[in-house]
């Protein structure tokens, strides 16, 4: 694996380190689990940890062979249903079998002896992760062409039939908004630690009210961005998407919406494109971002687009009110949090501005 970057999100986290402290197992059983579940495994095995902020810890395993990816659930004490690597390998497995750009899952372990939780071992794909939506270390005239490659995969996803592939039941179908905007809006109610936000008690009025008519269901991945896939080292080619974590059922133009938010977005918060000279960049406008997906999509347009912004942009400012609560408790494990703790107020006005320019 290998990234470039002209952030400095990779700093922190691209590459491997040795394993963290309280995150070690005992590799000599790992070993033997793969000898047992993993087809043409052979040792010595070496064991390092991916620098990334993962909420389920992953690790890079090397033998003399060929490298491979473990994800598992933390240990400790765990919400329950969190951190459900389970799910993360099905999905893999399934879209795998339709030629999506996934990596290859070896073998799932639903057996804590083994390591200490749960876990599965999958391909270890060769890439660039681009961590800066710019994408710098990219030739100009070649830009176009990596965003393009982004929206039409996204739709690609977003064409597989979730019963076709075995998962119909991967989460509740229908009604996709207002079961989402109910969960963002108790957690944000029930946080009295962050405080209320007049942005954000606006929009819980709006929301549920603008909701658009008519429904539909396909497999979202939830977080879908440019740090989150491996392009192919030379080529605008996607190898394989990555962060399966919170995908599920739900409704295809919010995953989309959460894509081409980037357009919105300030770079300090995730990789976005706020501020950025498109023009100059060579990089394509939003509009033609959204032209891209509908043509593969096989739509004419996205005629509440402006909705779906606001949505994303309200779910993401809850989590972030939710990272506030836990900095002002004490409670907040990364060192990232009071960072992103300031910047919810920004969007929740982001989320307004959108609800406003549809009459919100």
């Amino acid at each position: 694996m290998t990234t470039d970057s002209g952030s400095g999100s990779a700093d922190t986290n691209a590459g491997t380190m040795s394993v963290r402290e309280g995150y070690a197992f005992d590799e000599g059983r790992l070993a033997e689990w793969m000898r047992g579940n993993v087809a043409d495994y052979s040792g010595p095995l070496q064991v390092e940890q991916f620098r990334g902020g993962q909420s389920n810890p992953t690790y890079k395993l090397i033998t003399p062979g060929r490298s491979y990816v473990l994800r598992r659930k933390p240990p400790g004490d765990l919400v329950p249903g969190a951190h459900a690597v389970e799910r993360e390998a099905r999905v893999l497995q399934r879209l795998g079998e339709t030629g999506f750009p996934v990596a290859h899952v070896y073998g799932l372990c639903t057996d804590d002896a083994v390591i200490g939780t749960w876990f599965y071992v999958m391909e270890h794909v060769e890439g660039r992760i681009f961590w800066d939506a710019t994408f710098p270390d990219v030739g100009r005239e070649e830009r176009p062409a990596y965003f393009y490659a982004m929206s039409e995969t996204l739709a690609r996803l977003h064409a597989i039939d979730p019963e076709a592939v075995g998962l119909g039941d991967f989460g509740k179908p229908g009604n996709y908004f207002a079961r989402q905007i109910g969960r963002w809006t108790k957690q944000y109610l029930g946080d009295e630690a962050a405080g209320r936000n007049p942005d954000m008690d606006a929009l819980i009025e709006w929301l549920p009210a603008h909701i658009p008519a008519g429904d539909e269901t396909r497999i979202i991945h939830g977080d879908f961005r440019c740090d989150n896939m491996f392009f192919d080292p030379e080529r605008p080619e996607i190898r394989a998407v990555l962060d399966w974590e919170l995908s599920t059922l739900g409704h295809p133009l919010a995953d989309f919406a959460y894509s081409a938010m980037m357009y919105r977005m300030p770079p300090d918060i995730v990789a976005g494109l706020a501020g950025a000279d498109l023009a100059a960049l060579n990089i394509p406008s939003e509009d033609q971002y959204i032209a891209r997906y509908c043509a593969a999509a096989g739509r004419s347009d996205i005629a509440d687009y402006e909705f779906y912004i606001a949505f994303n942009l309200f779910r993401l400012a809850a989590i972030f009110h939710g990272i506030k609560g836990r900095v002002i408790r004490g409670t907040a494990a990364s060192s990232e949090a009071p960072r992103r703790a300031a910047s919810f107020p920004l969007l929740a006005r982001m989320a307004r501005d959108a609800a406003r320019s549809v009459g919100g």
